[in-house]
């Protein structure tokens, strides 16, 4: 997708300008970066934070102070809460939840019903 022109359908996020598709549902306090985008029936919350080339799409949540960075996708139904950190190349889909002060980075995956939490750490 073209970072710099918006297609039908989306719009820019006040708080950091990254795309967000006019289905998905992204608070005023969340930060969506530039080049950052959520799609389908996501939905990010509170003071979560999605950034750099991250995606958020399907019906995935990120609340909280959670944050999705680098190139990770969050996907399907999965769920990152509370303090936990997605970043890198890194996949959280299915319906997996990463929560607590986790982290899921590198080219990690977790999906299906996988539970992170804590300060557990996942990477590869």
């Amino acid at each position: 997708m073209n970072m710099n022109k918006i297609p039908e359908g989306w719009h820019r996020h006040s708080n950091g300008g990254g795309l967000v598709q006019d289905t998905a549902k992204v608070e005023p306090e969340a930060y969506v970066g530039k080049d950052a985008w959520v799609d389908g029936s996501a939905r990010v919350s509170d003071f979560a934070r999605v950034f750099g080339n991250a995606r958020v799409f399907g019906s995935a949540r990120v609340s909280d102070n959670a944050e999705v960075s680098g190139n990770a996708w969050v996907f399907g139904s999965a769920r990152v809460s509370d303090f936990a950190r997605v970043f890198g190349n890194a996949r959280v889909f299915g319906s997996a939840r990463v929560f607590g002060s986790a982290r899921v980075f590198g080219d990690a995956r977790v999906s299906d019903f996988a539970r992170v939490f804590g300060s557990a750490q996942v990477w590869v």
